[in-house]
């Protein structure tokens, strides 16, 4: 049996023993609720929207066709090294440059708000380049037993404290293609 053979088995065995939280339905309708309350609050002012690459991409993708106003696109790449219980250190590997961002209304969109730090340090980062505001919509906010420094301006889900996957959020890598969320069981 090749490695790759090996890895098919052993990700569809993960999905098999997982638990289902959210079905296709529930996902499509946490999904409408974000588009109906971001295309209230900013339908009007022709806003930035601004994917985290690249867990956002499933959310995002299914967002924007229900987002009916004018509005720009872009995206942005950071990643955390270090240990996060201190902190970490953030490596801006893409973001866009200060003019398209200044003066502008700024939602940063992303698959979990987990801890919170990487959103908290984007916001921070756009509002230092001179956005007029600065929002996060996310598709689940794990409930976590401690505070977070940011709390999503728009949550389709909120999720358990467990491991969970699917709508964009990955498990060993794979299952960011399913329509549904699921967690890892036991865990």
């Amino acid at each position: 049996m090749t490695d790759l053979e090996t890895k098919r088995l052993e990700t569809q065995a993960m999905l098999e023993n997982a638990d289902l939280l959210f079905d296709q339905g529930q996902c499509r309708a946490a999904l409408q609720k974000v588009a109906d309350e971001i295309t209230r609050d900013l339908g009007g002012r022709y806003p930035l929207l601004l994917p985290v690459m690249g867990g956002a991409v499933v959310f995002t993708g299914q967002l924007l066709p229900l987002l009916r106003f004018p509005l720009d696109f872009d995206y942005v790449h950071v990643s955390r090294y270090g240990d996060k219980l201190e902190g970490g250190v953030f490596n801006w590997e893409r973001m866009p440059d200060a003019e398209q961002i200044r003066g502008r209304h700024v939602v940063v969109l992303d698959d979990i708000l987990d801890e919170g730090h990487t959103m908290s340090a984007i916001q921070a980062k756009l509002l230092e380049m001179g956005a007029a505001s600065c929002r996060s919509a996310v598709f689940a906010n794990k409930l976590i037993d401690k505070p977070k420094p940011i709390r999503a301006d728009y949550v389709g889900l909120d999720v358990p404290n467990r491991y969970v996957f699917g709508y964009g959020m990955d498990a060993a890598g794979c299952w960011r293609n399913l329509g549904e969320i699921y967690a890892l069981n036991g865990k």
